[in-house]
């Protein structure tokens, strides 16, 4: 992750976040009971069991329980309202995905601010998007895909989960770049959306790496590109978009964590450093790999100065897409 690294540097760069420094004491003390880790979405997917993981080595390291609550509704909007209203003292966190840097544009009545309402801790894990194509289209690369689409305006479609969500967004920003004309088919969720596009009845789609990946391996559909500076492990043979001719449009599906805006900056760097080393156990990043996510850890600045670069990228892109939900 050098080259992500480097690039969350960059974004970085003289940016500051702003906390209150409440002296060593807060650190000292804390944990003193239990802390709330609030996942906005159902258990059992990737956001939810990664952070899952990472509460367990909390717990651990802390000697204090550090336990998941999911705080379903709204896509995600009432458990990251819901942290946003709690107390900045530490015990409550929340674990947040794209849909934390894409709603407060997609749906004005977004009850918090990512900019104003949170203090980061660390941009935990990521997994890229990818470009995928059913081999029944006949485009062996992302150059023959484009030309096929620039051919036959309007003719195909790409499916994703649902309106507004990554995969969605994904391929608005790709249709912007490569300048071609493809309609968006809205599943209920990723699951549906897959099934699609390996039918051949939506031959496009833009999912995470880890929802394409065993469908590519096993020759269902093509993997034309990844939305990310270097190629993925996972699937080597796959290139970036750069390397398959296109601007570098990044799209991540990525996990964060953060708490309520005022925590005590000793309480930030302290989760932050032992989030960093639960990252760097063999076990806590051979169980990411089988998610599909890379690990990362930012620090908080690093996490922020990101946040406000997507919020800015995904709300042009709405904007210029004219997305709005239903």
């Amino acid at each position: 992750m050098n080259l992500l690294r480097r690039q969350f540097l960059k974004v970085a760069a003289g940016s500051a976040l702003s906390m209150p420094w409440l002296g060593g004491a807060a650190a000292q003390t804390y944990p003193g009971r239990a802390v709330r880790v609030i996942v906005p979405v159902g258990a059992g997917g990737a956001n939810d069991t990664s952070t899952r993981l990472i509460a367990q080595k909390l717990s651990e390291s802390l000697k204090q329980q550090f336990f998941v609550e999911n705080i379903l509704g709204a896509g995600g909007n009432i458990g990251m309202g819901t942290a946003a209203r709690a107390a900045p003292d530490g015990y409550t966190m929340i674990s947040v995905a794209p849909s934390f840097v894409i709603n407060p544009t997609l749906n004005p009545k977004t009850p918090f601010d990512p900019l104003r309402d949170f203090t980061p801790v660390t941009l935990m894990c990521a997994t890229p998007t990818l470009i995928v194509a059913h081999p029944s289209l006949g485009a062996g690369s992302l150059k023959e895909l484009i030309g096929l689409l620039k051919a036959n305006p309007g003719k195909f479609s790409y499916s994703s989960a649902g309106t507004g969500t990554p995969g969605h967004l994904a391929g608005e920003l790709f249709k912007g770049a490569a300048g071609v004309d493809i309609i968006h088919v809205p599943f209920s969720g990723g699951g549906p959306a897959m099934n699609s596009t390996v039918g051949g009845h939506t031959p496009i789609s833009f999912p995470a790496l880890s929802t394409a990946a065993p469908s590519i391996l096993g020759g269902k559909i093509r993997g034309l590109a990844v939305m990310s500076p270097k190629r993925s492990p996972t699937l080597p043979e796959v290139p970036t978009l750069v390397e398959a001719g296109l601007s570098d449009l990044q799209a991540d599906v990525f996990v964060g964590i953060l708490l309520p805006a005022g925590a005590p900056r000793p309480v930030v760097e302290l989760l932050h450093r032992e989030i960093v080393k639960a990252l760097a156990l063999p076990d806590v990043r051979a169980r990411l790999a089988k998610l599909g996510f890379d690990p990362i850890g930012t620090t908080p600045d690093q996490f922020a100065a990101w946040i406000k670069t997507e919020v800015a990228k995904w709300a042009r892109v709405i904007r210029e897409a004219k997305i709005r939900l239903q």
